[in-house]
């Protein structure tokens, strides 16, 4: 249990720090840090210092739903770092976006270092595609020519373009900052932002990577970010950089999960998240032609860092190889078109009402699918196994002082080596699980295709994922880790944890708490007006919004409408008048920042904005005050039903005997808007309205269940 000392050193951190900030305690927060104080303080140790599984199995995890306005950050700081010091465990506090964790790092760490009297050091961890690649940058410079274009850097059809004149100043410059000290190589730290396909040239990832063996770890800038995370005793990171670590093993990126005590921050995004890591796709077209090139360039390779070993004896199995998994994927083609039957497999669209996706029913592959995937499964597995060997020799001559291969060759080629194993490696996940039935009793896996553009043509992504990321997290995450907290403002729906039980896959005996907000949601009201039609009825209730907005929205200040779809959104836009129009910003017109700056400013100015946006407008938005006096949303936040893992997890439970509408579905739209609802309130001073446009949270059985998961604002429902 929770010990006397430990409780007077949290007590203490909490006191001084209100103290040291002025302010007042506030009662949800408070209630926060009691509950993860109780379940952290009550792990009981083994010998060897790791969680005694058979005295706390389950009550290490704490989830806790605590409102915005709640400190969610300074309580869960206060509590678990006393705690973490305590049991000699390393504290991850894990966040969903940029932001948040820039925020943790750049204000929330600082202060309660500041103000709380605790003495702890923390430092930010980012995955290796955040930091530039030295050696990359080496390369690509040295391989300019005088004007400094026209080089190609991909060996393959579907990799980078040409480097264009802009992209050559910027690496020239990021050369420059680099050896003046004038810049890390941190990504997020550079002044500008980086595009993508310009970023992508100069980083890299962990097949790539020669690690220590590189010339240039001395000045790594990922390598020298990682040396201080072994140091540090709270990290910051993100939910992909921690699923990134899960995934190969626990403990290769972050500490192991059985030396941490982990605090999930906007947890709800953790399962989402989840199943993108668990996933496996491959596309058919860009395959074939990555395995066409790689047998053009393996000569050239071979010649360059042949060792007359290991390199030599596997480059000559790999020609082979290399042909019979292309004749795999070339026979794949034709099958797909017979078995999925799109209109036009080469690119002529999708016609006839056909789908872009097929979705296999029950996640089964035609037995002709699955004996052609069974055969590429056991090429891929041969490339593999041959290119794996090849890097472990590529290693080793790198760390030979006596080399018989160039180390310039070497550190050429490895990181192509790297792309290469990736890439098979991806290939031999996603066919032996289309090799495979599911075993029976199983959670099935969805699988699909989708018809995807290609340089111009049509190429077939081929898919898989599990319905559920539940089960791998419970193995990999909750039942090693010594403790976990996970939070955020949205974790219940319909008032109950269900569903992040079933997403998330946290145990049935942890602590689920709720903490209220200090929000006065009297001040706030919800209205359904006598105008709402039943947006079942697309063109109805699109008709309605459009004749609504314009007496909604005519008070001044600021205002934010929300969108189930980009086609309605942009159907009430041009159907308002054009003096309506003038005071409108459109998500998707300019960048989200520029919009919001644009928004406040004319706010500012003492004049009327209306926002207009989608789903992610509905959730991380903060424009307290005037900024947002009302939020209109125009319809219940149901999923789009061709989501083909959601499809197939309805199909599973109703196989079950389910009714995945209730189960699922209902559940999804209230916490979503829940979230959306959440725009208004930002601080204990606002106030304004909330204007639901969709009749159906009135006329439907589900409706009401959906109302009362809503805070208790003022209602007003015609």
């Amino acid at each position: 249990m929770l010990n006397d000392q430990h409780k007077k050193a949290i007590q203490s951190a909490y006191s001084q720090f209100l103290a040291g900030r002025d302010l007042k305690a506030r009662y949800g927060q408070k209630l926060m840090v009691a509950a993860i104080a109780r379940s952290l303080g009550s792990i009981v140790q083994d010998g060897s210092g790791e969680r005694d599984a058979a005295k706390t199995d389950g009550g290490h995890i704490c989830v806790v739903e605590a409102g915005t306005g709640t400190g969610k950050t300074v309580a869960y700081l206060l509590a678990a770092i006393p705690l973490a010091q305590a049991q000699d465990k390393t504290l991850v506090v894990s966040t969903a976006t940029v932001a948040l964790q820039e925020q943790i790092v750049n204000k929330d760490l600082p202060e309660v270092a500041r103000h709380s009297g605790l003495q702890f050091d923390f430092s930010l961890a980012k995955g290796r595609g955040r930091y530039l690649c030295l050696s990359k940058l080496d390369q690509l410079l040295s391989s300019l020519g005088s004007s400094g274009t026209g080089i190609s850097l991909g060996l393959y059809e579907d990799e980078l373009p040409q480097v264009g004149e802009d992209s050559v100043v910027l690496y020239r410059e990021m050369a420059d900052k680099l050896a003046t000290g004038g810049w890390d190589g941190d990504r997020d730290n550079w002044p500008d932002t980086i595009e993508v396909e310009d970023w992508s040239r100069v980083t890299t990832d962990h097949r790539q990577c020669s690690g220590r063996r590189c010339p240039h770890v001395t000045n790594c800038s990922f390598f020298r970010a990682r040396e201080r995370l072994g140091k540090t005793q709270v990290i910051v990171a993100n939910h992909d950089l921690l699923l990134a670590d899960l995934a190969l093993g626990g403990g290769a990126i972050l500490p192991p999960p059985e030396e941490t005590i982990y605090v999930l921050d906007e947890a709800h995004h953790l399962p989402d998240k989840a199943l993108n890591h668990f996933s496996h796709h491959s596309r058919v077209g860009a395959s074939t032609g990555w395995l066409d090139q790689a047998n053009k360039n393996l000569g050239q390779m071979l010649g360059e860092i042949g060792d007359g070993a290991e390199i030599d004896r596997c480059g000559e199995q790999l020609p082979a190889v290399l042909t019979s998994a292309r004749q795999g994927l070339e026979q794949m083609w034709p099958l797909i078109e017979e078995l999925c039957e799109f209109e036009d497999g080469r690119g002529n669209g999708t016609g006839s009402g056909r789908s872009a996706r097929h979705r296999f029913e029950g996640g089964v592959v035609p037995d002709s699918m699955m004996q052609l995937a069974e055969k590429l499964r056991e090429d891929f597995d041969e490339l593999e196994s041959l290119l794996g060997k090849m890097l472990q020799s590529a290693q080793k001559l790198l760390e030979d002082p006596h080399s018989p291969v160039p180390a310039v060759d070497l550190e050429r080629w490895y990181p192509q080596l790297g792309s290469w194993y990736g890439r098979a490696e991806a290939n031999l996940q996603l066919w032996a699980n289309y090799a495979r039935p599911d075993a029976e009793g199983a959670l099935p896996q969805a699988r699909w295709v989708t018809l995807v553009d290609w340089g111009g043509s049509t190429d077939f992504e081929v898919c898989s994922s599990p319905i559920l990321a539940g089960k791998t997290l419970e193995y990999s995450l909750w039942r090693r880790c010594y403790g976990a907290v996970l939070t955020s403002a949205t974790l219940t729906a319909l008032g109950k944890f269900d569903r992040l039980m079933m997403r998330a896959g946290t145990p049935d005996n942890a602590s689920y708490q709720v903490v209220p907000s200090p929000f006065d949601f009297s001040r706030a009201t919800l209205q359904v007006p006598a105008n709402a039609v039943d947006a079942g009825n697309a063109d109805a209730h699109t008709d309605a919004v459009i004749d609504a907005l314009p007496d909604l929205l005519k008070g001044e200040g600021g205002s934010l409408v929300l969108f189930s779809s980009r086609r309605q959104m942009e159907t009430v836009y041009e159907a308002l008048p054009g003096t309506w129009r003038n005071r409108i910003l459109v998500q998707g017109q300019r960048s989200r920042q520029q919009l919001l700056e644009n928004h406040r400013e004319t706010v500012d100015g003492g004049g009327s904005s209306v926002l207009f946006g989608l789903a992610s407008f509905a959730e991380g938005l903060d424009l307290p005050g005037d900024y947002c006096r009302h939020v209109v949303i125009a319809k219940l936040p149901f999923a789009v039903p061709d989501d083909p893992i959601e499809a197939a997890l309805a199909e599973w439970i109703e196989a079950k005997g389910g009714n995945p509408f209730m189960q699922i579905t209902v559940p999804d739209a209230a916490l979503k808007l829940v979230q959306a609802c959440g725009r208004l309130l930002r601080t204990e001073r606002d106030s304004g309205t909330v204007t639901l446009l969709d009749r159906r949270v009135v006329t439907r059985r589900y409706g009401r269940a959906i109302l009362d998961s809503l805070p208790p604002f003022v209602r007003q429902i015609e």
